[in-house]
C-alpha cells in the first residue's frame, strides 16, 4: 500500500497524529491513581475496581491485531480518525458513567477505539518523511509514547485533587476535538488494499492475547496458579497458539505475514522493544511505590523526582538520530543497553534512607539510556520492510510494546510481594527469641518496642525486596545484550 505524497507541511501531520497517540498513550496509567476514588463513588472492592485497567488493557491489545488489516481495507486515514472520533465519545461516556459495569464497558470501547492510533501514527509518520529522516521521525513518536505513561500518574492525581477523578477522563475532550480537527485537515488518505480478512486467525489470536492479558493483570490479586482461574488462561492461551500453528501448517493463510518473521532486523526489533517495554514499565511500577509507600512522599512529590527520566530520554531521543548518521547502529544500541544495565544497577542498591536527589540522578541516566535504544529499534524494525508492510508491522510491533510492558510489571510485582513476605520470614527467624524476652522485660514499654520491632522488620524487608527486583531487572537486560548484535550492519533498500 503506497501513502500519497502529502502537500502538508510534515510538521503539521506530526502535531496531528502526537497528540493523539499521546492521548491514548496516558489513558493507560492516567486512571491507575483514581482507583480508590472510583471505588467509592461505585461501591466495588478492590479486585471489581481494577477491572477499569485491565478492560482497557486487554480491548487495546486485541484490537491491535487487526490493525493492518483495517488500514489496508479503509485507508489509515479513515481508520485514525474513526478511531479519534470513538475515543473521544468514550472518555466523555467514561467521565459520565454512573456504575462500575457502565464504566467497563465504555472503557471497552475506549480501549478499542484507541488500539489504532499507536501503530498508524508510526507508519504515517515513516510514510509523511523520506527515509533518511525516518529515525528523526521515530525519535518524535518514542517521546509521545514513552512520556505519557510517565505523566499519567503526576497529571491523573492533579487532576482527582483538585477537581474529581471524572476529569481523567474528561481532560481528553479538548485535546481529542483538536487533535480530531488536525487529523481531518493534515492527513493524507492512502490506496486501498482489498483482501479477505483471516476471521480465525484473528479468533484464536485474539483469545491468545487476552488470555495472557488476563493472566498478567490478574495473576498477583488471584495468587497466580493457585487459582484455577489462572490454570484456565493458561491452557486457553497454549491451546489457541497451537491450533493457529496448526492451520499455517496446513496451508492456510497466516494473519500476520510470514515476511515479517522472516525479515532480521524486524525480528531482532521486536525481542528488543520488549526488552526495554518490560524496562521502562517496571520502573514506572516500582520506584512510585517506593517513594510513596515507603519513603513517605506525595503523589505530586513521586512524580517531581521520577520526572527527570523523562527529560533524560526526551534528550537521548532528540540527539541519538543525529549520532546514527556516523555510528554503526549495532553500537549505539549496545551502548544504549549498557547504560540502561548501569543505571538499572545504581537502583538495585536503594535504602531507606536514600535522598532524592540521588534517585533523581539514577532515574536521569536510566533514561538516557532508554531513549539512546528506543529511537534505534524502532526506526531498525522498519529499515528493511517493504512500505506496503507497515501498517501490518506497526501493528504486531505495538502488541509486543504492550505485551512487554504487561509482562514485566506482573512478574517484577508479584516478585517483589513474595520477596517482602520471604524476608519478613527470615528476619524474623533470625531474632534470638530468648535475648528479646529478656530486654522486653527490663524495658518499661514492652509493647512500644515490639512493635518497632515489627516496623524495623518490615521495612528492612522491603528494602531488600527492591533492591532484589531491580537486581532481576539489570540481569534481564545484561541476557538480552547479545540480540543487538543480530542486526544487519547495513540497511537495506
Amino acid at each position: 500500500m503506497s501513502q500519497a505524497k502529502p502537500n502538508t507541511n510534515p510538521w503539521l501531520i506530526t502535531v496531528a497524529i502526537m497528540l493523539g497517540t499521546f492521548m491514548q498513550v496516558l489513558d493507560t496509567t492516567i486512571a491507575t491513581i483514581a482507583l480508590p476514588h472510583m471505588r467509592g463513588t461505585f461501591g466495588a472492592s478492590i479486585e471489581q475496581v481494577s477491572w477499569v485497567l485491565t478492560s482497557y488493557i486487554v480491548a487495546t491489545a486485541i484490537m491491535t491485531l487487526p490493525i493492518g488489516y483495517l488500514a489496508n481495507q479503509f485507508g489509515r486515514r479513515n481508520v485514525i480518525l474513526y478511531s479519534m472520533l470513538f475515543f473521544v465519545i468514550s472518555s466523555m461516556m467514561c467521565g459520565l458513567a454512573n456504575s462500575l459495569e457502565e464504566m467497563i464497558v465504555w472503557r471497552i470501547i475506549q480501549g478499542m477505539s484507541g488500539a489504532s492510533l499507536g501503530p498508524l501514527s508510526q507508519a504515517i509518520l515513516l510514510d509523511t518523511f523520506p527515509k533518511e529522516q525516518h529515525t528523526k521521525a521515530m525519535g518524535i513518536w518514542g517521546i509521545g509514547i514513552i512520556i505519557g505513561p510517565i505523566l499519567g500518574p503526576v497529571l491523573g492525581g492533579w487532576l482527582t485533587d483538585a477537581f474529581s477523578w471524572r476529569w481523567v477522563f474528561f481532560v481528553n475532550l479538548p485535546f481529542g476535538i483538536i487533535s480530531l480537527i488536525s487529523l481531518y485537515l493534515f492527513i493524507p488518505d492512502t490506496e486501498r488494499k482489498k483482501d479477505k480478512f483471516d476471521f480465525s486467525g484473528f479468533f484464536l489470536l485474539s483469545i491468545a492475547v487476552a488470555s495472557v492479558q488476563l493472566f498478567l493483570d490478574r495473576g498477583e490479586q488471584v495468587d497466580w496458579l493457585d487459582a484455577l482461574e489462572m490454570k484456565g488462561y493458561i491452557i486457553l492461551t497454549l491451546l489457541m497458539i497451537y491450533i493457529y500453528w496448526t492451520r499455517i501448517f496446513f496451508g492456510h493463510k497466516a494473519f500476520y505475514s510470514n515476511t515479517l518473521f522472516t525479515d532480521r532486523n524486524y525480528v531482532s526489533s521486536l525481542v528488543c522493544i520488549i526488552v526495554i517495554s518490560a524496562l521502562q514499565m517496571s520502573s514506572m511500577a516500582l520506584l512510585p511505590a517506593f517513594l510513596q509507600q515507603w519513603q513517605g512522599y506525595t503523589v505530586s512529590e513521586a512524580g517531581l523526582i521520577i520526572m527527570p527520566r523523562g527529560i533524560g530520554m526526551m534528550i537521548s531521543m532528540m540527539s541519538v538520530s543525529t549520532i546514527m548518521r556516523y555510528v554503526d547502529t549495532r553500537w549505539i544500541l549496545f551502548c544504549g543497553f549498557s547504560t540502561v544495565i548501569f543505571a538499572t544497577w545504581l537502583h538495585s542498591g536503594l535504602t531507606l534512607d536514600i535522598h532524592r536527589e540521588e534517585i533523581t540522578f539514577y532515574g536521569f541516566i536510566q533514561g538516557l539510556g532508554i531513549g539512546v535504544t528506543f529511537v534505534p529499534v524502532t526506526a531498525l524494525a522498519y529499515s528493511t520492510l517493504k512500505p506496503e508492510l507497515r501498517s501490518e508491522a506497526a501493528s504486531l510491533f505495538s502488541l509486543c510494546r504492550y505485551l512487554g510492558g504487561s509482562i514485566g510489571v506482573s512478574y517484577l510485582m508479584s516478585q517483589l510481594s513474595r520477596d517482602m513476605w520471604v524476608n519478613q520470614q527470615e528476619l524474623a527467624a533470625r531474632i534470638n527469641v530468648e535475648n528479646l524476652a529478656n530486654t522486653l522485660q527490663s524495658m518499661d514499654s514492652p509493647k512500644s518496642m515490639m512493635g518497632l520491632l515489627q516496623q524495623t522488620i518490615t521495612f528492612q524487608s522491603a528494602e531488600i525486596a527492591y533492591t532484589n527486583s531491580f537486581f532481576m531487572l539489570m540481569l534481564m537486560i545484561v541476557v538480552s545484550l547479545p540480540m543487538v548484535f543480530l542486526i544487519k550492519r547495513k540497511r537495506e533498500g
